[in-house]
């Protein structure tokens, strides 16, 4: 039940993740032999992108197992439930900030720091060789994301890293259609615009990944985010119960 909320929220709050990254990912080229050869870079993006994920997962459900372990046997339990609090209400924070009942309080770095690592990011858009994509997915994963943040909190609270490694996989395979699909649109709307200066046209099409414009109007993502955050604030609320009951996060680590 728990991997089928992640996979939802995944799925239901991608839509952000194609306000936030769907610009360079339309844009993503180089050279290529035919649609085919345009997917499977997408392909090998986005498992870069997920890859990237799953080893944040792994190491915040080491650091949460790593926390535990410090406090010993005595208070091991006291820092499960401790644990169990924090990250559950970092979780129903951010899902409340999708669900739009906080969007006035949300920090904007996020999104400045976002900008500056896409800019970075541009010159691997239209390298050649599948190293490119991959490279590029990989790091895009590192992208600062509420989103993610909230599932490395979930992470971190599930137990160990095997366990944490599969919340982030589950939420990543909830991110792929969309990124997929953003893909290839980008791709059909560049074969199509196949003219001298397509490319630049391209660019206009999506300049940059921080809140461009990727073809979906931004009130048509609106109910997918805040369903996302519906999700989330679910997941938070069952890691907030694992940390007032002491029986619920006895069974959850072990």
């Amino acid at each position: 039940m728990q991997l089928s909320l992640i996979f939802l929220a995944g799925l239901a709050g991608s839509l952000h993740c194609v306000g936030m990254c769907g610009g360079f990912v339309c844009t993503l080229g180089g050279p290529t032999r035919g649609p085919a050869a345009g997917l499977a870079r997408h392909l090998i993006y986005n498992l870069g992108r997920v890859c990237s994920y799953v080893f944040i997962g792994a190491l915040a459900g080491h650091a949460g197992l790593f926390l535990v372990d410090l406090c010993g046997d005595r208070w091991s339990l006291s820092a499960q439930r401790a644990l169990a609090l924090v990250s559950g209400a970092l979780m129903v924070f951010i899902g409340m900030q999708f669900a739009g009942v906080l969007r006035h309080v949300a920090p904007r770095w996020p999104g400045r720091a976002g900008e500056a690592f896409v800019r970075a990011l541009r010159p691997l858009l239209h390298a050649p060789g599948i190293a490119a994509p991959l490279a590029l997915g990989a790091l895009n994963g590192w992208l600062p994301c509420p989103l993610v943040y909230a599932f490395a909190a979930q992470a971190a609270a599930s137990g160990d890293a095997g366990s944490g490694m599969q919340v982030m996989l589950w939420f990543g395979l909830g991110t792929f259609p969309a990124m997929l699909l953003m893909g290839g649109l980008g791709l059909w709307w560049r074969r199509g615009r196949a003219t001298a200066g397509a490319g630049t046209a391209a660019l206009r099409f999506a300049p940059h990944a921080g809140g461009a414009w990727t073809g979906l109007r931004a009130d048509r993502r609106l109910w997918s985010v805040r369903l996302g955050g519906g999700f989330i604030m679910l997941l938070g609320l069952g890691t907030l119960a694992r940390g007032v009951w002491p029986m619920t996060v006895s069974m959850a680590w072990h």
